[in-house]
């Protein structure tokens, strides 16, 4: 066989080679997980540093892989169809095309991105050191092609320098967690918690709190024995008192606190030795976020704050246990007294929810997308799109829903009936 033919198909050959070696480096390299790659840098990974180095200059990356592998293509084809142009004279372009289209497609492109594809994170620290090398060989033309294209985008009003991305951490994260449980691999209890983690810098304390009507207090002119007496009995551990009336709260009786000074003035205590150990109120705005919050129950090292609004009026209370049922979703013990589920199904799509249950909970639980920006409660989001104070019997269409209203209790809403509609076809309406 003739020197010349050898050398040229051993030169195809090779230049099919170097376009895999760029195809596979270029999808690898940026396929691979950038928290993976972070986590390998911090264990001292040399291969790893120079991946994330490659990431942060992606840009130039991508531009210099680019050069080197329509470079080798170009070149590849060319030889392919001198040697068939020699062979079988004009028609041989034809056949050189077409052989070289299916060698770079299969070989060069597909193949080769495919496996890095399979295997990202070990072709990618295996190539980028050779990558990190022929950048630097092709920086000069790599930062003229950067310059050209860039000054070609600004003339139609494009600025390459600028980052576009309006996506943030938590938003990726978000979309990465519900992904995965669209595809079944994050179960929903899961996908709820942290999706709550990443709620916690934008829910304030009053979209979890406790009412004012649902928390339990005690009033402090009761007789001592009374209010001791209630303490014990009660299912939590830290009981608001109030003077004069229920919104004057004067400090907060801390159940073991109580006990240790029973034992220590055998068994009796007055009034005035209640008021001396009692916990000096602690007022804390609506507003507060929940993430706030927690880092202030950790820093006061307390477990309870009394929440008001911009008038100082008292609102509700939030406890840390409070805001770790955000999270996790509702903790009971042996203490906590059987209280009926929120939200009853009555059959398909129909639910009977208690007026008190959050939108926040309603929609976790159903899946529904309910607003709560101006009513946290189901009952406070029926007055405010009704803007009237149902009465019982009647019934509300919003949100693609149906309320019936079932119980009320003054002007309170307390039970009531949901029923999913069909979706309305836009196109008949």
């Amino acid at each position: 066989m003739d020197a010349n033919i050898v050398a040229t198909v051993s030169a195809i050959f090779f230049c099919v080679l170097l376009s895999a070696f760029f195809s596979s480096s270029e999808t690898a390299i940026t396929a691979i997980s950038r928290a993976r790659i972070y986590h390998l840098i911090l264990e001292g990974d040399k291969r790893a540093k120079a991946v994330g180095s490659l990431r942060k200059k992606k840009e130039q990356m991508i531009g210099g892989i680019m050069i080197g592998n329509n470079t080798v293509n170009i070149l590849a084809s060319s030889l392919a169809t001198w040697l068939a142009i020699n062979k079988w004279g004009e028609d041989g372009v034809v056949y050189a095309t077409i052989i070289m289209t299916a060698i770079i497609v299969i070989f060069a492109e597909v193949l080769p991105k495919t496996y890095a594809i399979q295997n990202s994170e070990a072709m990618a620290l295996r190539l980028a050191p050779a990558v990190a090398f022929v950048l630097k060989m092709l920086y000069p033309l790599n930062m003229a092609l950067q310059f050209i294209v860039g000054s070609i985008l600004k003339l139609f009003g494009v600025d390459i320098t600028r980052s576009h991305s309006l996506s943030s951490a938590s938003d990726v994260i978000r979309g990465t967690i519900e992904l995965h449980h669209h595809e079944g691999q994050v179960v929903k209890q899961e996908r709820d918690m942290l999706g709550s983690i990443l709620d916690m810098q934008e829910v304030v304390v009053g979209k979890i709190m406790a009412h004012r009507l649902n928390m339990e207090t005690i009033s402090a002119d009761l007789p001592a024995d009374e209010i001791i007496n209630l303490a014990v009995s009660s299912t939590h551990s830290r009981i608001p008192l109030w003077q004069g009336e229920p919104d004057n709260i004067m400090g907060v009786l801390h159940v073991k606190t109580l006990i240790k000074s029973l034992r220590e003035n055998n068994g009796s205590l007055n009034n005035e030795q209640l008021r001396n150990i009692l916990v000096k109120p602690w007022f804390i705005p609506e507003t507060t976020t929940i993430n706030s919050q927690l880092h202030a129950f950790r820093a006061q090292k307390q477990h309870l704050a009394l929440v008001i609004d911009e008038y100082g009026v008292l609102q509700g209370l939030v406890t840390l246990e409070d805001i770790i049922e955000e999270i996790v979703g509702r903790i009971d013990d042996e203490h906590d007294k059987h209280v009926a589920s929120e939200i009853i199904p009555i059959g398909n799509d129909n639910y009977i929810v208690n007026g008190s249950m959050s939108i926040r909970d309603l929609n976790r639980e159903q899946g529904w997308d309910l607003p709560d920006e101006e009513a946290s409660t189901i009952a406070g989001l029926v007055i405010h799109e009704a803007r009237l104070i149902p009465e019982i019997g009647e019934e509300f269409e919003f949100h693609n829903l149906r309320f019936v209203i079932l119980d009320k209790k003054g002007n309170q809403i307390t039970r009531m009936k949901i029923e999913k509609l069909a979706p309305v076809d836009d196109e008949n309406v």
